[in-house]
């Protein structure tokens, strides 16, 4: 146990930071990892793998993750800025490589290949993105000189455009969304949330008429008969076949059959095999992460901090809730990862980030600390 005597980095760290959110954040990496156990193997072995393929590399990319988490969440707020400054740069260098030199996966280029490793760089880039937005906008309502809602506004297209030309509709839904509630906790004006709504919509018909991966999966969701639904009609009849209980550990058929039961659908393997039960306990977790993060944003004095705290954790509720609501196809199928229980080495350490991001947004700083913050240069 750590003493509140104690005058070191991590004794500072421990008493500052928020220990339920570190308890959310560990039960979900846990059940990740005994889902995966789950949902991995069969897949592993339709492609010739070892057994416990993605469970290895699920822990290998863990171990790196948990690093992130820790080392980000030590930082002051100023290095925080400078850091999502760094990997949003990076990123989008990344994203325009991946047009050039990185492989063709179902007709999208959104991996690079780093040695053995593919790496998504888009998902790298959400973090840092609201970050900066939060910078961008709290200073604009600080400093009348500054121009930091422009900065906003231009900060959204080009990220979104580069997301758009991959395609990736899932992840630019996901990071238009994110900016709007960011706009919107920052004070927007009734009239601007109706206007970026109407171009929402507009957007979205956009994406129906000229992208034709986008048109089949809207009309895959609302007419069964007008494509394949396998996965999503599979997903569902888990829920069925599972029950309250479920079958058991092991003892799912679902799993065998579907293409992502490791990654898009292991919500839906986890009915199957522990129960609809669990599913909602796991559901509270998520709940309970957002709400708690929603709460230590809220309490925050500092206007960067309270509004890039709630991107963060709106963002992972809002990745959640696509995820989830895909399995029990309340949405169309749009890609996303589940926070911490799917599998995906670059889906895990972004998201690792991003926690560690709000980890060191939300903790318990001295007064003195936040004047110098509020004094010397915001970036």
């Amino acid at each position: 146990m750590v003493s509140r005597a104690e005058r070191s980095a991590f004794g500072d760290w421990w008493w500052t930071v928020d220990r339920l959110l570190l308890a959310g954040l560990a039960i979900l990496m846990l059940a990740g990892l005994v889902f995966l156990m789950a949902g991995g193997p069969p897949v592993a072995e339709r492609l010739g793998l070892s057994t416990f393929h993605f469970v290895n590399r699920q822990v290998m990319f863990l171990v790196p993750a948990l690093c992130i988490i820790l080392s980000v969440s030590f930082l002051s707020l100023r290095h925080l800025r400078r850091l999502a400054l760094i990997v949003y740069a990076f990123g989008m260098a990344l994203i325009l490589l991946a047009f050039q030199y990185g492989p063709e996966i179902k007709g999208a280029h959104r991996w690079i290949m780093i040695g053995p490793l593919g790496l998504q760089p888009s998902e790298f880039v959400k973090p840092a993105f609201v970050v900066l937005s939060a910078w961008a906008f709290s200073e604009g309502a600080r400093r009348k000189d500054v121009p930091g809602t422009l900065l906003a506004f231009l900060l959204l297209p080009a990220t979104i455009v580069p997301l758009i030309l991959q395609p990736d509709f899932g992840q630019t839904m996901l990071v238009t969304i994110v900016w709007c509630g960011l706009f919107f906790v920052a004070g927007l004006h009734w009239f601007w949330v109706m206007g970026l709504g109407g171009a929402g919509l507009v957007g979205i018909v956009a994406a129906y008429e000229f992208l034709p991966h986008v048109r089949a999966r809207i009309e895959r969701f609302l007419d069964k008969d007008s494509g394949d639904t396998f996965q999503v009609d599979t997903a569902m009849e888990s829920f069925s076949r599972g029950g309250w209980l479920g079958r058991g550990p092991g003892e799912g058929s679902v799993k065998r059959i579907l293409p992502d039961a490791h990654t898009d659908f292991i919500f839906a393997v986890t009915a199957e095999e522990f129960g609809i039960i669990v599913c909602i306990a796991l559901l509270m977790v998520f709940a309970f992460i957002v709400l708690r993060g929603l709460t230590l944003a809220r309490r925050n004095e500092d206007t960067f901090c309270r509004l890039a705290a709630t991107g963060l954790i709106f963002m992972f509720g809002l990745q959640a809730c696509i995820n989830m609501m895909v399995n029990v196809h309340l949405m169309p199928a749009k890609g996303m990862t589940l926070p911490f229980i799917s599998y995906g080495g670059s889906s895990l350490l972004s998201l690792a980030l991003g926690m560690g991001f709000l980890i060191a947004l939300t903790r318990r700083r001295p007064r003195a600390e936040m004047m110098d913050h509020f004094g010397q240069d915001r970036v």
